[in-house]
């Protein structure tokens, strides 16, 4: 019953979508507003879902069967890294979130060893990561209906922290390269990226994005450094396709919606219990996936299990 429930609600939001206007010849969209938001937490909520101690959210779709899948994807042994290299410097850009401080210590010289002691701050639109589910709350609550007084502490989460992914994350990657659709090096600053341009480029690719995958959308930031990402509307269709991770070379939301801040990021990791990646560098992805004519790839992630910590800095690998 519950999931007879769930699917009608998802077909009354995809009637939405649809009276909405969206489609790809710039019919007027209605405007989405916090209460939309608000309504979105709710029926998109994965909460309950996989148990009331659950700790793993959407990651819990990567099934052995859907690793196994994803392994019988690398045949040319090809391998590419979606990670940036970690600036020491901020970039002229985005002067607030400096990347790294690094400093080069030798202590004795004699020993013929080198060491170094680095701090890095990686939230932000500057070094690739990966946001755990205790990265946002909504309205004093994190993913599962935890409340945010019992997770957060001054030495980092108790529940939900990006230690729970120590075993990494093995599953199916899928490139959407919408700037390829729409025959662009890039899109430009505020593009948003809609569901129907998601399923426009399953069209042209013949890759289906199915449950347990990590889909990883370019936008071409790094060739024009726009900020371009996911309409919030992809949100409901995230839930509809059940998608385990939600990635772009950005930071995702594009756009403002009053009374809320970065809402597609809380609908992700706060309702659907996904894990983030963020400002991935997909350009090397993207000409091997053209060159090969292959948009789905094994995905290889790990990131570091620090203990309580709200993400990580990650060297994510796509093998085909």
């Amino acid at each position: 019953m519950r999931t007879s429930l769930i699917m009608r609600g998802l077909a009354a939001l995809t009637a939405v979508w649809l009276a909405g206007g969206w489609t790809l010849h710039g019919q007027e969209r209605a405007e989405i507003t916090k209460a939309q938001v608000d309504q979105w937490m709710e029926d998109l909520s994965n909460w309950g879902r996989w148990g009331a101690d659950d700790q793993l959210g959407a990651v819990n779709l990567i099934t052995q069967a859907k690793r196994r899948q994803a392994l019988a994807l690398a045949t040319t042994g090809e391998v590419v890294s979606l990670s940036r290299p970690i600036r020491i410097v901020s970039p002229p850009d985005d002067p607030d979130s400096t990347a790294a401080f690094t400093s080069l210590r030798v202590t004795n010289i004699q020993s013929g060893f080198l060491m170094e002691r680095q701090q890095v701050a990686f939230h932000g639109s500057t070094v690739s990561h990966l946001d755990a589910l205790c990265h946002a709350h909504h309205e004093g609550k994190i993913y599962n209906g935890i409340a945010l007084d019992a997770v957060f502490t001054e030495t980092g989460c108790t529940q939900m922290g990006i230690s729970g992914l120590a075993g990494g994350i093995v599953t199916r990657g899928v490139l959407l390269d919408i700037p390829r659709l729409k025959g662009l090096d890039a899109l430009e600053t505020g593009t948003h990226v809609y569901p129907e341009d998601i399923e426009a480029w399953e069209r042209q690719t013949g890759v289906t994005v199915s449950a347990g995958d990590a889909i990883f959308l370019r936008t071409g930031r790094w060739v024009n450094n726009n900020r371009s990402g996911y309409d919030i509307t992809v949100a409901p269709w995230l839930k509809q396709r059940d998608v385990a991770l939600v990635g772009s070379d950005g930071t995702q939301d594009v756009g403002q919606i009053p009374g809320t801040v970065l809402p597609f990021h809380k609908l992700v990791l706060v309702a659907l219990g996904a894990n983030i990646f963020d400002n991935m560098d997909l350009e090397v992805l993207a000409e091997t996936a053209a060159r090969l004519n292959r948009w789905e790839f094994l995905l290889v992630a790990a990131p570091i299990p620090n203990p309580g910590g709200t993400g990580s800095p990650l060297n994510p690998l796509a093998i085909f």
